[in-house]
């Protein structure tokens, strides 16, 4: 690969100017986007000016802004030479994560990468995280037996652990995927659900399929639920199980008592991993009834090999307007 060369800033009256000359022409204009729109999301987020001029960029902006905005176009430069895709949500990845300047031969990878990039690959997509906090939660998932996840909605708690947890199965790390979360409604009385069991609790545990979805064929997700590789069951049929040689996540913990979780937490088994994800501020049990995920929190945080991830309302990547409704709420919680 080829990595663009950067030539010295020039002050001009409109900040300082920093060069960038590409060496493929092609590649460049896959940078900039349909209609530059790639440099717009670059511009707007960071407030430089990029102007394109043949093969060159000039990136406009103060010492600490026009930095940022050229090891981002460096880094995704690097990813179109490499074979990869840029969309805007590779755009939004080096725009949130801390820019180094990346070396080409730290590209390629499996699962977890060298110390610049972490990927995750499964059968229908290569997955990156898009923040700081996500990208050490990848990394403590693949490092540690036990992995706490709490923070909002749409931090990616969820998503990122069952992409792993597919990472591992594919890679024959462990033989089987367990997914399972509380039962409870948020909120509102449902009554009674027609159908069998399977059809009964299917509603509550929507979100896990929706996330095997977008890593495992339809066809093949079929037959690995059929052949019961990957269970997705409420957290109440783990009771009495040991769980070995799976990659286990019990989502939504806000929502199991106290008494639940220790049951869930001790079904681990040899050859296991387990990943407990959870939203403290959405708690739906009944009240005067503890979360276990906040007992788990206090009890279990100095003990090796057990690590606890925390994400904030700036990690949330689903629409911008998530993080603002969740800092909205934030701030009227902390005025009282």
């Amino acid at each position: 690969m080829t990595a663009p060369i950067v030539t010295d800033a020039v002050t001009t009256p409109s900040g300082m100017a920093r060069a960038i000359e590409f060496p493929d022409n092609r590649l460049l204009v896959e940078l900039c986007g349909e209609f530059d729109r790639n440099l717009t999301a670059i511009e707007s987020h960071l407030g430089v000016q990029i102007i394109r001029r043949g093969n060159h960029l000039d990136v406009i902006g103060s010492d600490e802004t026009g930095p940022l905005a050229v090891a981002a176009l460096e880094a995704l430069y690097l990813r179109l030479e490499s074979g990869k895709a840029v969309e805007m949500a590779d755009i939004d990845r080096e725009l949130r994560m801390t820019p180094t300047v990346q070396d080409p031969d730290q590209l390629e990878m499996a699962g977890v990468g060298a110390a610049d990039r972490v990927e995750i690959k499964t059968r229908k997509k290569l997955v990156e995280p898009r923040t700081d906090a996500q990208k050490r939660y990848v990394q403590n998932l693949f490092d540690n037996e036990l992995t706490f996840g709490i923070g909002p909605a749409g931090t990616g708690k969820t998503y990122l652990a069952v992409a792993v947890g597919v990472n591992m199965f594919l890679g024959g790390h462990v033989d089987k995927i367990i997914l399972s979360r509380p039962a409870v409604e948020a909120g509102e009385k449902l009554g009674y659900l027609p159908g069998d069991m399977k059809d009964k609790v299917d509603p509550y545990m929507q979100p896990l399929y929706d996330a095997l979805n977008d890593f495992v064929p339809g066809k093949q997700l079929a037959k690995m639920l059929e052949e019961k590789v990957i269970e997705i069951a409420p957290l109440a049929f783990m009771r009495g199980r040991t769980l070995s040689n799976a990659f286990v996540v019990l989502d939504e913990a806000q929502n199991a008592t106290s008494m639940q979780m220790k049951m869930f937490l001790t079904r681990l088994g040899e050859g296991s991993r387990m990943v407990i994800t959870g939203d403290r501020t959405q708690v739906d049990l009944p009240r005067g009834v503890s979360s276990g995920l906040s007992d788990a929190e206090r009890l279990l945080n100095r003990i090796p090999k057990i690590s606890f991830n925390y994400f904030t309302a700036d990690d949330v990547v689903r629409h911008p307007l998530v993080a603002a409704i969740i800092k909205a709420y934030e701030a009227a919680e902390a005025k009282g």
